[in-house]
């Protein structure tokens, strides 16, 4: 630990991102041991992630976004507000660009341009867009620590790579799993689900990398982070994993998976 602590900020973020990804493939790898996931299971899942990111936008971004803005003599609203606002836009306008398919629907619903690609390739962006505000959520908080700012702590940093981590996992298994129902090859199916959680290190650098070089627009980072991960939550988590009718389930399951990143958070924070 003590290792990868006097790693540059860049550095942290890139290995944190690893570890989530990690954990993607991981999940996905229950491909190897289950052709065929309860709905019940999968809903509780998503559920589950939902609560996650919810707490991450709170406790891990927002909170030292406005703490950092108060600590500069600025107005605290602004930065968190702004970047919170731009980063729901950022991901709304790549959910309209972007090809995807979501859970459980046939091909010609898939959104974004449209395309020919296969339904697998489709599936596996529609988890890829859930990640991209997860590896950025990583980068900016380790990109932070650079800035040697009170509001920003190594701990917390962590404990958010945990939670993102954690909420991978069902993830990774959401991919590989359907995708083995509909007829592919474990290992292509295992591919796949790790696939999506390949966008992760790649955003946590960039994240994490421009921090670093413009300190000033860390409030505006970690805001805009928050925006991106509570669009995912409102726009693709929370209705598929109710789509169902298991809303009592996936409701549960979102109080649990906010519970647990509100304890990793305020614990190691």
């Amino acid at each position: 630990m003590d290792y990868f602590k006097n790693l540059s900020p860049v550095l942290q973020a890139l290995v944190a991102a690893l570890f989530t990804w990690g954990v993607t493939a991981l999940g996905a790898a229950l491909v190897f041991f289950f052709k065929t996931i309860n709905r019940k299971v999968l809903d509780g899942m998503l559920g589950f992630a939902a609560g996650v990111m919810i707490a991450a936008s709170f406790w891990s971004l927002l909170a030292p976004a406005i703490e950092m803005e108060e600590a500069a003599g600025g107005k605290a609203w602004i930065p968190a507000a702004v970047g919170f606002l731009l980063g729901g836009l950022f991901l709304f306008a790549v959910d309209k660009i972007l090809p995807h398919l979501h859970l459980g629907l046939d091909t010609s619903e898939a959104e974004g341009i449209k395309t020919s690609w296969q339904r697998s390739v489709l599936l596996v962006l529609a988890i890829t867009l859930h990640n991209i505000p997860e590896g950025l959520a990583v980068g900016v908080a380790f990109g932070a620590l650079g800035a040697n700012l009170e509001a920003a702590s190594f701990a917390g940093a962590v404990a958010l790579a945990l939670g993102i981590g954690l909420q991978n996992f069902p993830e990774g298994a959401a991919v590989s799993i359907p995708l083995r129902r509909e007829g592919h090859s474990r290992f292509k199916s295992f591919m796949y689900g790790q696939a999506s959680g390949i966008v992760e290190p790649i955003a946590a650098v960039i994240g994490a990398a421009a921090v670093v070089h413009i300190e000033r627009m860390l409030p505006y980072a970690l805001s805009f982070a928050a925006g991106a991960m509570i669009y995912v939550v409102v726009e693709e988590l929370i209705p598929e994993s109710q789509a169902e009718g298991n809303t009592d389930l996936a409701t549960l399951a979102t109080l649990i998976g906010f519970t647990i990143m509100m304890v990793l958070d305020v614990a190691l924070g």
